[in-house]
């Protein structure tokens, strides 16, 4: 009996399956297929890390920007991503020897390559998860800052990346989709050309939505 109700369940699900590759008017995902993003992400950085010499807790704010992204799909089940945005950061330390310090802000650049894997490419509403490769470029360094901070350096730093996010086909061209990413950032810091030495444990979530154009 229980290895019949086991079959049975077996067969519904792979019907389900059968159903959901199999939907009326859907083209889905081909090989080959090119699809370009544009939409707004949220950066939600974690916060953490320590400083050198005055102690406290580096942090950096919430920020919003556009999002451009590239989707390249090698097969129908597999593709690769990449994503541009740039976002705008207060910079901050709490709890020091000299108290809570503001270092101004700071712009980055984190272009994000992950390699994501679709499990029903053919279905209207697909899902997908991912993983791959951060580099971030930390500019634009400037703002107000507390005395005695005059200078504030964010160096390049690299990163991985863990994703998921959702497909909904409205037309064979057109895609509607919403993405998380979780990335392990980790930049090093400097104060006062180096006086000052962080080790900011920014590890931000992005989350964004987008229109896409499937190509």
């Amino acid at each position: 009996m229980t290895r019949t109700v086991g079959l049975a369940a077996a067969a519904a699900l792979a019907a389900m399956m059968g159903v959901a590759q199999a939907e009326d008017g859907v083209r889905g995902k081909q090989a080959s297929d090119i699809v370009v993003g544009f939409g707004a992400i949220g950066v939600l950085p974690s916060n953490g890390g320590h400083v050198d010499a005055i102690g406290g807790r580096p942090q950096a704010s919430n920020s919003a920007s556009p999002q451009l992204d590239l989707t390249y799909f090698m097969v129908p089940n597999v593709s690769l991503n990449l994503i541009a945005a740039s976002t705008r950061h207060d910079v901050s330390v709490r709890g020091s020897a000299l108290g809570n310090l503001n270092l101004g802000h700071v712009w980055v650049l984190p272009p994000t390559l992950t390699l994501q894997y679709h499990p029903f490419p053919q279905s209207r509403i697909s899902p997908y998860v991912g993983a791959g490769i951060n580099v971030s470029f930390f500019y634009g360094e400037g703002g107000s800052r507390t005395a005695p901070v005059r200078r504030v350096m964010v160096d390049t730093a690299p990163g991985f990346a863990f994703n998921a996010g959702l497909d909904y086909e409205v037309s064979p061209h057109w895609l509607a989709n919403i993405d998380v990413k979780k990335l392990i950032l980790r930049p090093e810091a400097s104060v006062n050309s180096g006086l000052v030495h962080a080790r900011v444990n920014l590890d931000p979530w992005v989350v964004g939505a987008s229109v896409r154009y499937r190509f």
